[in-house]
C-alpha cells in the first residue's frame, strides 16, 4: 500500500485487505482489527435471485459524470483539480420540474454504484406513487469515481491523494451534484429526500444535518451512527450474533462455542495446521489457527447480519451443523455449516477477493483506519472467546499500513453522537432511522424516537438494510408494514414542504 522499501508490494496489499476481510488470511493476520463488513449489498452466497433487478428496469437508468472538485475545504492549487464522479438517473417516473415533483437521491457507500441500482428496490417500488426522479450517486474513490482516473490500489498508494478520501468530502460531493442537477433540470422547487443503507445510511442522516438547505429529509437504513467513541459497549455487535444463534438453535450455538478450543487443540498437534487445512479445504495452507477462527467469526457475523426471511441463512447453517452425525466430530459439523452457506466450492476460507469486493476491502480499510473507527470487540460472550478491542493495537496496525494513525474521536466531533437525543431534539428534523433488531449493527443505531420528526422504526426480525431492498410477494407482514410506515412519513414531509412553499408565495 504505502511506499516502504522494506516491505514487498504483495505483503502491503494483503495486510491492507486483512483489515476487514473475512475471506482472506495470510501469515500477517492483524488480529487486532476485527470489524465485519458494513455494506448493504448481500454477500454473494446470501443473495436472493428473486430480488435481482430486471433487465427492462435496468434500461431506465442513464449514466452521467460530474466534473467534481477534488478538495471542497481548501483553496490550494491542487484543490481545484477535478475528477469524474459517476451518478445515475432514472426519470421514468418523474412528474417533472414544473410540478415540483420530488427527487430521491441514493447515496453510494463503500462500493461501486452498480450494485445499489440492483439492490435498492425501495426506490423503484415507490417512485411511481411519488412521481419521483431517482438519482444514485457513487462515493468518491469507489467504482468509476476515483480521482486522476487511477485504480483504487494506485490512489491509496499515494499519501497525498488518499488524503482526499473522507466522508466529509463525500457529503460535499453529493451536495454539489444535487444542486447541479436541480439547476440543470430547472427544478428549483423539487424537494430532495436522500436515502442510504449501512455506511450510506450514516451519510444520509449526516447529510440532512449538514446540508438541510439541500435535503428535505433522510431515510437512514441500518445506520450505526452510535458505534463510535465508546458511546455503546464494544461487545454490542457480537452479543447480538451470539443471541441470534442461541435463539435459532441452542445445539448449534453450543457446537460453535466448543469449536474454538478444538481448533486450537488440533492446531497444536504435529502437522495440526495441515490437518485443519484439509478438514476445511482451504485455498492455501493455514498459517495459524487464528486465520481460520477469524474467517469463521466473520462468517457467523454475516449470517446473522444478513439473515433475511427469504433466504434464512442462519437456519440453513444451523440445520447443516446439527445434521452431521456425532461420530463425524466437532470440526466436521463446523465445516458442514460453512458448505451449507457457501455451496460446494473447490476450496474455502482464504480465497483471494476479486472484483467489487476487493475494491470495497481496500477502500474501507483506509476509511476505518482514519475516521470510521468502530471500536468493536468481544468481551463476555456466550459463543465467542474473548477478543477485546484495543485502540493502541488498532492504531499501530493502521499506522504500519498507511503511515498515519486513526482519529477515533473525529466522527463524533464532526457529526455528533454523544447525548444524541438531547442534541438532535433541539434542531434536527425529518430523519427516519430504520433498523432490524436481528442485525448486529442495530446495536449502534438509533432505536428510540428523538422527536416527532426524527423517528426510529424497527422490526424485531429485520436484518441489515432489509427495508430498502426490493419488495417481494413472500415478504412477511411486518416488513411490508415497515416500508409502508416509511412511505407515509415521507409523504408527510412532502405535504408540509408544498404547503410551506405555497405559504411563502413560491
Amino acid at each position: 500500500m504505502i511506499t516502504n522499501p522494506g516491505m514487498s508490494s504483495h505483503r502491503r496489499l494483503w495486510i491492507a485487505l486483512l483489515l476487514l476481510s473475512a475471506s482472506v488470511a495470510t501469515a500477517h493476520v492483524l488480529d487486532d482489527v476485527d470489524i465485519p463488513k458494513l455494506g448493504m449489498s448481500r454477500p454473494e452466497f446470501l443473495l436472493d435471485p428473486a430480488r435481482a433487478v430486471q433487465a427492462s428496469v435496468a434500461e431506465d437508468f442513464v449514466t452521467f459524470f460530474y466534473n467534481q472538485t477534488l478538495d471542497h475545504f481548501n483553496y490550494g492549487p491542487e484543490s481545484y483539480t477535478a475528477f469524474n464522479q459517476r451518478y445515475v438517473v432514472n426519470s421514468k417516473y418523474w412528474g417533472g420540474a414544473d410540478s415540483g415533483a420530488p427527487i430521491f437521491a441514493f447515496f453510494g457507500a463503500e462500493a461501486a454504484i452498480d450494485g445499489d441500482m440492483a439492490n435498492v428496490g425501495f426506490l423503484t417500488d415507490n417512485a411511481a406513487q411519488f412521481r419521483a426522479l431517482l438519482v444514485y450517486i457513487e462515493h468518491r474513490f469507489y467504482g468509476k469515481s476515483i480521482p486522476y482516473g487511477m485504480t483504487l490500489k494506485k490512489a491509496l498508494s499515494d499519501p497525498n491523494i488518499r488524503g482526499y478520501f473522507s466522508s466529509a468530502q463525500a457529503l460535499a460531493d453529493y451536495a454539489e451534484i444535487l444542486i447541479h442537477l436541480k439547476q440543470k433540470l430547472k427544478a428549483e422547487h423539487s424537494p430532495i429526500i436522500v436515502l442510504g443503507g449501512s455506511y450510506g445510511g450514516m451519510l444520509a442522516s449526516w447529510f440532512r444535518l449538514k446540508y438541510p438547505h439541500v435535503a428535505l429529509g433522510a431515510l437512514a437504513s441500518s445506520a450505526p451512527i452510535l458505534y463510535f467513541d465508546d458511546i455503546i459497549p464494544q461487545d454490542a455487535y457480537y452479543s447480538v450474533v451470539a443471541k441470534s444463534f442461541l435463539e435459532s438453535s441452542s445445539s448449534c450455538h453450543q457446537t460453535i462455542r466448543r469449536s474454538w478450543e478444538e481448533i486450537d487443540r488440533v492446531a497444536s498437534e504435529p502437522r495440526g495446521l495441515t490437518k485443519l487445512s484439509n478438514t476445511f479445504k482451504t485455498c492455501s495452507p493455514l498459517q495459524s489457527s487464528s486465520e481460520l477462527k477469524k474467517y469463521l467469526r466473520f462468517l457467523y457475523a454475516q449470517v446473522v447480519q444478513y439473515n433475511d426471511p427469504s433466504t434464512q441463512p442462519l437456519k440453513l447453517m444451523c440445520d447443516a451443523v446439527n445434521g452431521v452425525p456425532p461420530r463425524k466430530g466437532l470440526l466436521q459439523k463446523i465445516f458442514a455449516g460453512l458448505v451449507a452457506i457457501n455451496g460446494n466450492l473447490t476450496c474455502y476460507v482464504n480465497a483471494p477477493p476479486s472484483g467489487t469486493f476487493a475494491q470495497t476491502l481496500l477502500g474501507w480499510s483506509w476509511q476505518t483506519c482514519t475516521e470510521m473507527v468502530i471500536p468493536m470487540g468481544i468481551t463476555r460472550n456466550t459463543m465467542f472467546p474473548p477478543k477485546p478491542f484495543n485502540l493502541n493495537s488498532f492504531s499501530n496496525a493502521c499506522k504500519s499500513v498507511f503511515g498515519v494513525p486513526p482519529r477515533p474521536h473525529w466522527v463524533t466531533t464532526y457529526f455528533g453522537g454523544h447525548d444524541i437525543k438531547l442534541i438532535l431534539h433541539r434542531f434536527a428534523s425529518n430523519i427516519i432511522f430504520s433498523n432490524g433488531l436481528q442485525d448486529p449493527y442495530s446495536s449502534g443505531g438509533v432505536l428510540k424516537n428523538i422527536s416527532s420528526t426524527v423517528v426510529a422504526i424497527y422490526t424485531a426480525k429485520g436484518s441489515h438494510t432489509l427495508d430498502i431492498l426490493g419488495a417481494d410477494k413472500s415478504d412477511p407482514d411486518w416488513l411490508v408494514e415497515q416500508r409502508k410506515t416509511e412511505v407515509r412519513i415521507m409523504k408527510k414531509w412532502l405535504a408540509k414542504y408544498y404547503a410551506d412553499l405555497h405559504a411563502f408565495g413560491n
